[in-house]
């Protein structure tokens, strides 16, 4: 007999339906799985051999056919085992065939028949709505996240028998704990707040003007200066997120297995700080069966590369694509996959191999040309994605006493959040929504100067060789400190406050 499930799979963070064709026919007993299956997908026959006969059900041999169609797109994962079983079943007629044309399955199976949580399940149930369904069998353990998928009703099961007792009507789950989260749930939390940080009032107008528009930052301080503490109350200061970016975070974290238990939508922005050692593969994304990279893993919110120039050189260039872009492709034999990774990139550096050039309080111990080797590990091209580039002063002891307690993160991310309202309204209609994103048309369209403010700049060009894409920057920069200030022109005091956020520039050419 032959029997038709449906399953889901997907691919980056999209999901897609497979019609699983299960067969039963005579002649010498086998097991086949065709479909380009991966070797989880074809390991799916011991493993539902064994789950149907220790769930007390009876498993013929026969000569069983399994096609996953549609057959041109690679299968991979775990997920295909719940599904394929059932059609075994179904083929058999040990089940009730009317309840499995409304219904998709989803899940890994154990030997003992128990039902295990997949990855992606969110990408899945968000797939399975589009195309119409309106039933899903799923793990138990995933029920958390497909609760925010409204028009499609889950059922959640923890072995086969219950699967079987649901479809023949003897069984059904207990859907009491579909209750949607309370709205408070949905605040930002912040657990770390710059009202902790005292002194470095110009590294936290940095902070508030790249978090108002989305601006790349790069700090620059000896050890001890309070460049990692600053940078981890970023997210703090970040407009809260919307449901749209929820969902999108959430399924990222999902289909990398990452997504925290007991949690059905992430509504804290991102913060990731990979170690120096991480590899090119680690960072943007890859492996045998890709990856979301930590760039992905960022996507909407911050990635943090402290002691920036540690990393290799390989490792910083694969990141000027995606701070381009905002996505990165990752190509293999069978398949391209996109994945999203528009972040704000914050780095922290030491000014030399010490850490103390430039101290007022200790001595560089290093050489002109170690300096030099140092800071030249950053290429060009790379420093001028950095918006904001910012001198961290280390402080002594004895001038914390002294030091008044700054702003708080909330009372800052107010004006954030006032300076992105100025920016969606500006960018209505558009794919973007905040500054640092505009292209070079829409910086003629949106950042005019008047003739006072471009003669500073066309100074500033001569003095510092500054690039066309450092200028633009600029203009994109002035546009936001604008913003912040509730001022629709921008002024000779927003382009002059700019271009003091290029320090590196400044530095190589002798200021």
């Amino acid at each position: 007999m032959l029997a038709k499930i449906i399953g889901l799979a997907y691919a980056g963070i999209d999901g897609y339906p497979v019609q699983i064709e299960v067969d039963l026919g005579g002649g010498v007993p086998s097991f086949d799985i065709v479909g380009l299956p991966d070797l989880a997908v074809r390991e799916a026959r011991d493993r539902v051999r064994a789950a149907i006969k220790n769930s007390g059900l009876e498993f013929h041999f026969h000569r069983i056919t399994v096609n996953l169609a549609p057959a041109n797109i690679k299968k991979e994962g775990s997920g295909f085992d719940l599904p394929i079983a059932v059609g075994i079943l179904a083929a058999k007629n040990e089940i009730n065939l009317e309840k499995i044309q409304e219904t998709v399955f989803v899940g890994e199976l154990a030997l003992d028949g128990s039902v295990r949580p997949v990855n992606g399940m969110l990408v899945m149930a968000l797939a399975a709505r589009e195309a119409g369904w309106k039933q899903m069998v799923l793990p138990a353990a995933n029920l958390r996240e497909v609760m925010i998928v409204d028009g499609i009703r889950p059922i959640p099961v923890e072995n086969l028998n219950q699967v079987c007792g649901f479809l023949n009507g003897t069984w059904e789950p207990d859907l009491s704990v579909l209750q949607r989260l309370p709205e408070e749930a949905a605040a930002v939390g912040i657990d770390e707040d710059l009202a902790d940080v005292k002194g470095q009032e110009q590294a936290k107008r940095a902070l508030e003007v790249a978090a108002a528009g989305g601006h790349n930052l790069l700090m620059i301080g000896p050890p001890g200066s309070g460049k990692t503490m600053l940078a981890r109350r970023l997210p703090g200061i970040l407009p809260s997120l919307c449901t749209e970016e929820a969902v999108e975070i959430t399924k990222i974290y999902s289909v990398a297995g990452m997504l925290p238990p007991g949690v059905s939508l992430i509504r804290r922005r991102p913060f990731r700080s990979p170690h120096h050692t991480t590899s090119p593969a680690g960072l943007i994304g890859g492996g045998r069966i890709p990856r979301p990279g930590e760039v992905t893993l960022a996507h909407n919110g911050v990635l943090f590369l402290d002691e920036l120039p540690e990393f290799s050189r390989e490792v910083l260039e694969v990141l000027r694509q995606p701070l381009e872009d905002g996505r990165v492709s990752i190509a293999r034999a069978a398949t391209t996959l996109t994945y999203p990774a528009r972040f704000m990139l914050t780095a922290a550096m030491n000014p030399c191999p010490c850490g103390f050039y430039g101290d007022p309080y200790k001595a560089c111990s290093c050489s002109p040309v170690q300096i030099h080797r140092y800071q030249s590990r950053i290429s060009g091209p790379l420093l001028d994605r950095f918006d904001l580039q910012i001198e961290v002063p280390r402080l002594q002891e004895f001038e914390y006493d002294g030091l008044q307690t700054g702003e708080s993160s909330e009372a800052i991310r107010k004006r954030v959040e006032q300076a992105r309202r100025i920016q969606q309204q500006r960018f209505q209609g558009k794919e973007y929504f905040c500054n640092a994103q505009m292209s070079s048309r829409d910086i003629k369209e949106y950042c005019p100067v008047d003739a006072e403010s471009r003669s500073l700049l066309r100074q500033a060009v001569q003095r510092y060789s500054l690039s066309a894409r450092a200028y633009y920057r600029i203009l994109k920069l002035s546009r936001t400190i604008a913003d912040l200030a509730g001022e629709e022109l921008i002024r000779i005091g927003h382009v002059a406050e700019a271009i003091q956020y290029r320090s590196l520039d400044r530095k190589g050419n002798g200021e």
